[in-house]
């Protein structure tokens, strides 16, 4: 085993004090990187990756403190860090005396984290005391205070940047009634989902749930209210009715293929059609943005149907009948001509000449691996000819079609 000291962590000689400048990529780059290092330590040394882990979430904030966070991507690199190295620090084999130093440690560097980026951490502070035991010691430690700043009274009502890590400990402790009990007042959301947490795990999973939906508003994400109660139904077994209440809107993601694929994921016991069925559902006027999630799972035929209910990009169309010419040329010549037809209606973001010659292209290649070439041409004709005078397509075409 190496001892902490006798280590040379690569990342901390990019770590100094207001080390980064404003731009955000460079400091976004190093974050990962380091992480990556701790990691790959973490194989082999589990202590030390814990030690170095701790290291760098002290770095963090000193470190980062000029750099730009307008756009949130450095806030993001760093919560996606900490959700990496929390297991790392509670996973490790660590003895009592050097777990109470590394949350000793932790704490001073929450304390002092002034932009904030480490705020995240005391979310995760019961799992970071790593028993139940500990847990005990600093809900102990910090219910006073937080008591206070959760207190109805004015007076005594105000910020605590402790408030997230003695609710976390209180549950990590299973000091579940005193959660609720805290909680009575109106507080935010971040704090009132720790009552929705201790409610379940009392085994009351319908005031649990009827909490959280009573906690929505204008200040309250919807998706993490669905997220919390669809893991509470899950939970219990009901996994039919966490899907019809909270499983699709619970698992949105960044695209739609994210989104099915999430769903899917969760429910294997759904067809990924039916999902799709019912995603598309909840997007009204939107379906044909589902094209290329359906075309990802093989669902051609349906992914050809949506995008021909409501626009779609006739790029996005014209891709698939080009990569699917030769694996699908049934779909692909469909896909051709969706892309032509959005085209005619004037949809599409900043169409070139080439845009609509290479949609007609690979719908031409498609419908001659297809076999159907002639009746596919005549198609396209009469696609076109539909177009308003003067239109672009017209122009393009024209003399390709003989119009």
């Amino acid at each position: 085993m190496i001892a902490a000291n006798d280590h040379k962590w690569g990342f901390k000689a990019y770590f100094r004090r207001h080390a980064f400048g404003w731009k955000s990529q460079p400091a976004i780059q190093r974050v990962k990187q380091a992480v990556s290092e701790i990691k790959k330590v973490a194989r082999g040394e589990r202590v030390l990756a814990g030690d170095g882990a701790v290291t760098l979430l002290e770095l963090l904030s000193p470190a980062l403190e000029h750099v730009d966070s307008s756009s949130g991507a450095i806030g993001t690199a760093v919560n996606n860090a900490i959700v990496e190295l929390v297991p790392i620090i509670v996973g490790a084999p660590a003895t009592p005396d050097m777990r109470e130093t590394w949350l000793e440690r932790l704490w001073a560097a929450h304390e002092a984290d002034g932009i904030p980026y480490i705020e995240s951490l005391a979310d995760y502070w019961g799992e970071l005391c790593a028993s139940k035991e500990v847990a005990n010691t600093w809900a102990d430690r910090l219910l006073g205070i937080t008591r206070m700043a959760l207190s109805p009274d004015r007076n005594l009502h105000g910020h605590f940047h402790g408030t997230s890590a003695c609710l976390s400990a209180l549950y990590r402790a299973e000091r579940y009634t005193e959660i609720v009990d805290l909680l009575q007042g109106g507080n935010i959301w971040p704090y009132k989902r720790w009552a929705v947490k201790a409610l379940a795990a009392m085994g009351q999973k319908v005031e649990a749930i009827r909490y959280a939906e009573s906690c929505r508003g204008s200040w309250t994400h919807d998706a993490e209210v669905d997220a919390i109660c669809e893991e509470i139904l899950r939970g219990s077994g009901l996994v039919e009715e966490a899907y019809e209440r909270y499983g699709l809107r619970a698992s949105r993601s960044g695209t739609y293929l994210a989104t099915l694929k999430a769903v899917a994921r969760k429910y294997p016991h759904k067809s990924v059609g039916e999902i799709l069925v019912d995603l598309v559902k909840t997007t009204p006027g939107e379906e044909g943005k589902w094209f290329a999630a359906a075309k990802e799972v093989g669902l051609y035929d349906e992914a050809l149907a949506l995008a021909s209910r409501t626009p779609c990009d006739p790029k996005t169309l014209a891709r698939a009948a080009r990569d699917f010419s030769d694996r699908q040329p049934r779909f692909a010549v469909g896909a051709g001509l969706l892309a032509l037809h959005w085209l005619v209606q004037g949809y599409g973001y900043e169409i070139t000449g080439a845009n609509v010659w290479a949609a007609y292209a690979s719908t031409i290649k498609a419908a001659e691996k297809n076999g159907d070439t002639c009746e596919v041409r005549e198609r396209v004709k009469k696609l076109v000819a539909g177009e308003a005078p003067g239109g672009f397509v017209a122009r393009i075409l024209s003399r390709e079609l003989g119009l």
